[in-house]
């Protein structure tokens, strides 16, 4: 296999020399000849039918052994069925039906899929097609997760069924597998704990096989669409399964001839020395081993250097309460984090340009080395979640992660091989040194994680707006107040969105809470289900905060062809035995920027803000001010304050008891969720029928913003603002003032003047309607063109010193020609 593997990256380091060769001498035929364009159209088809040939030959190989491996834990099914009904049964039905649950089926559809694709690569030519025999192995993927779900059992009756009777643990422990035909074994040994984790691996080797397939078919090819939907059922299959179990477990040898597996493997950001390095982190079933990719010469392989190792046997989380005090990380302002999403953003958007002009090779190049310096930045400075593993005979390291399901992943994973028995020991130097040699090959996370190192063809997420209803959640043993968060990646890493109500005391929670999340780039959302916890000596010391127990965790693709647009989708996700029921729906950015104009006069959503204030006879609608004021009363020291979502049916309800004038409004205000107030807020701003600072000035905003002189941009941007409406003006300046207020806290509720502005922008300035200019086409164009600008406007006025009314209308320093 590794063989194949090499001669693959072989051919694909020669496709790529070949492509990236400079033309010939003058006198060989010009770039431009439609000779050599038709040779290299030929060569190029033909060596994507060869490389497609060399895929599946390999394939196949490996497909054989893997149905040899099902025949030998099948052999011995048929005599143990036999003496159950025996005065002296080895097993009863009940546990053979459990520990050989599905094979039989696995091994009938592997065998139908390797039959009718062995004739079709022996003749092999362009006319072959196959990717339908793909799409129905995966359609058949149901048994696997019926497969899946049963593991952890069948190996624990397994081992118990071992060890209360001699003659099952002599079978379970030799069962011969047969060689394959061109092998010069005839059999070899293996155990049934072995041979109950192939099926698990199987899928994920699939997987790989069809992403290679897919690089080698022609887009124009009868089994391109096939193998697509082949490979989208196998991904959300995979992301969908157990994710204790990790499908790519791999062997090392250390020189004492025993078994050593990688269980897990990513970049890390290690604070070392008072600052942020990016670390690949690899954890073995004996030892957890922190390297640094080392700088090579061209052309010579990569290696990588170990930094420290701890076995596991002698690695311990400290408890909140034991870990000493956090040494002082220095953080980045979030105004700097979403300045550089920004510019990752507008680079994303020149690529794509180069891209559909035809630019030149080198000058996309140069702008995907910055965009890949600006990730790389942006993934060493946003992690702040603490995570720390401590030596005991001495040291401890503290890990940076940017989401609490990635430090629960890496804490269980290590807990669980702590659970067998593992003793302590200490490396040679060749040890370690063939350990960290050993890594190169066996690491399952190749490319550090950002968009820069995406193939072109990979799906570039997904921008606009995801609603999510969580439901209920079933499966719990006691009673716990249970809450749950959401998480969506963005930029290479995954944060934080929402987060459900705390239901107290209960097996069953239902929330049925609706969020609404914004998405940049997002292809997963991750569901966390909490126990929270109100015991104030659990406080950790490395981030201030009370812990509170994961329950469960898991994660969904967001498929840009799978997730629905106008109907909502319900689902359900599975963690540790816990079932979470959720609905879901997407809409894109442009449809999300469209104002849409109010056809009624009555209530306050939707009609324009001199018509309310008239009614009211207020100077600053009646909305405004309460929720202000119920946000200044006990929202100010919220962490995420406007930028966490509130609950949707909490807000519509809030939204139609403002537009009936409720006379319990007050009432209802008291009573509700923070998060869902200050939602209500933005909903107002963003129904609007016209911004609040106006289609008519908006042109004139953008230009302001862009003047580089201070006081020509002071007096443009003030001159704007007196060209107001009055009850436009009066309106923002009691908003911008409460803004600052709520600024003012920011060490307390992470709400910077910045991360305001972000939140805010796009609400108080997107146009009515978004004018379809040609150039816009890509959602990240969108965000990163009018919405930096939008936020920058909001921002100039957020950093000004205090704006009176009076003051505004009085001074005519300013100069005031028409807008």
């Amino acid at each position: 296999m590794e063989e194949e593997e090499e001669a693959i990256g072989y051919l694909d380091k020669i496709l790529e020399d070949e492509e990236d060769s400079e033309p010939g001498t003058p006198t060989s035929p010009g770039p431009g000849s439609p000779f050599l364009a038709s040779k290299k159209g030929e060569r190029d088809a033909g060596k994507g039918l060869e490389m497609r040939k060399l895929v599946l030959s390999g394939f196949l190989a490996s497909e054989e052994i893997y149905i040899n491996q099902l025949e030998a834990l099948l052999l011995p099914m048929k005599p143990l069925k036999a003496t159950a009904t025996t005065s002296q049964p080895v097993l009863t039905n009940q546990q053979i039906e459990t520990i050989f649950y599905k094979i039989q089926d696995i091994y009938e559809i592997h065998k139908e899929f390797y039959d009718n694709l062995c004739p079709k690569v022996q003749q092999w030519d362009s006319k072959v097609t196959l990717g339908h025999l793909f799409q129905k192995l995966a359609s058949q993927l149901g048994v696997y997760k019926a497969f899946v779900d049963n593991y952890k059992v069948a190996l624990e009756t397994a081992e118990k069924c071992s060890q209360s009777n001699n003659q099952f643990q002599k079978i379970s422990e030799e069962l011969k597998v047969k060689g394959p035909k061109d092998s010069k074994e005839s059999h070899t040994s293996v155990t049934m704990e072995a041979l109950l984790y192939k099926p698990i691996d199987r899928v994920t080797r699939s997987t790989l096989v069809l992403h290679d397939l897919l690089k080698h078919t022609p887009a124009d090819h009868p089994d391109y669409p096939l193998l697509q939907d082949a490979l989208r059922i196998s991904q959300n299959f995979l992301s969908s399964i157990n994710e204790d179990i990790d499908p790519r477990r791999t062997a090392v040898t250390t020189p004492k001839g025993e078994t050593r597996q990688l269980v897990k493997d990513g970049f890390l950001v290690e604070l070392s020395e008072g600052s942020r390095k990016l670390r690949h982190v690899f954890l073995f079933t004996d030892v957890v081993l922190c390297a640094k990719l080392k700088k090579t010469t061209v052309g010579k392989h990569q290696q990588y250097d170990c930094k420290w190792y701890v076995p596991l046997a002698d690695l311990v989380f400290p408890a909140p309460e034991e870990s000493e005090p956090c040494p002082q990380v220095h953080t980045i302002p979030d105004h700097e984090l979403e300045d550089m999403k920004m510019k990752i953003s507008a680079i994303k958007s020149e690529v794509q340009k180069e891209k559909a002009g035809k630019g030149q090779s080198r000058a996309i190049e140069r702008l995907k080395k910055k965009m890949f310096e600006n990730e790389f930045w942006l993934l060493l400075n946003s992690p702040t979640i603490p995570f720390r593993i401590h030596n005991r005979n001495g040291k401890s390291y503290l890990f940076l992660l940017s989401s609490d399901y990635e430090r629960s992943e890496w804490r269980e994973a290590i807990q669980k091989l702590q659970k067998k028995d593992l003793q302590a020991f200490v490396l040679s130097s060749v040890e370690l040194q063939v350990l960290t040699g050993s890594c190169f090959k066996l690491r399952t996370v190749h490319n550090i994680p950002v968009t820069s190192n995406k193939d072109d063809d990979e799906s570039p997420g997904l921008y606009g707006f995801l609603h999510v209803i969580v439901h209920s959640a079933k499966g719990f043993r006691e009673s716990a107040n249970l809450y749950c968060t959401l998480e969506v990646d963005s930029f290479g890493y995954f944060v934080s969105k929402a987060k459900t109500r705390v239901f107290r005391d209960t097996t069953e929670p239902q929330w049925n809470e609706e969020f609404e999340i914004e998405l940049e780039g997002s292809q997963s959302l991750r569901i966390l289900c909490y126990e929270k916890c109100y015991d104030k000596t659990k406080l950790n010391k490395d981030d201030n905060e009370i812990v509170d127990k994961i329950m469960g965790k898991g994660q969904v693709q967001l498929d840009p062809q799978a997730v629905p647009t106008k109907n909502w989708h319900m689902d359900v996700i599975e963690m540790n035995g816990i079932k979470v029921e959720f609905s879901m729906k997407f809409t894109s950015r442009d449809m999300s920027l469209k104002r849409t104009p109010s056809k009624k006069q009555t209530g306050v959503f939707g009609v324009k803000i001199s018509v309310v204030t008239k009614r009211e006879r207020s100077k600053v609608p009646y909305i405004v001010r309460q929720c202000v004021e119920e946000v200044e009363k006990r929202g100010i020291e919220e962490v995420g304050i406007y930028r966490i979502s509130g609950v949707a049916t909490d807000i519509q309800a809030l939204k139609a008891a403002f537009d009936a004038n409720n006379k319990d409004i007050l009432v209802m205000l008291s009573d509700m969720d923070i998060n869902a107030i200050a939602g209500t807020l933005k909903l107002y701003f963003r129904e609007l029928p016209e911004p609040l600072l106006t289609d008519r000035l908006y042109p004139a905003f953008m230009e302001g913003i862009a003047l580089s002189d201070p006081a020509a941009k002071e007096n443009c941007m003030m001159h704007l603002l007196r060209s107001l409406p009055d009850p436009n003006l009066i309106t923002f300046l009691f908003l911008l003032e409460h803004l600052k207020r709520v600024a003012e806290k920011e060490p307390i509720n992470k709400m910077s003047l910045h991360n305001l502005a972000t939140v805010f922008g796009p609400t108080l300035l997107r146009p009515s309607e978004v004018e379809s200019k040609g150039h816009l086409t890509l959602a990240s164009d969108i965000w990163s063109h009018d919405v930096m600008a939008q936020v920058q406007v909001l921002l100039y006025y957020l950093q000004h010193p205090p704006i009176s009314f009076a003051e505004l209308k009085r001074n005519t320093l300013y100069f005031s020609t028409d807008v």
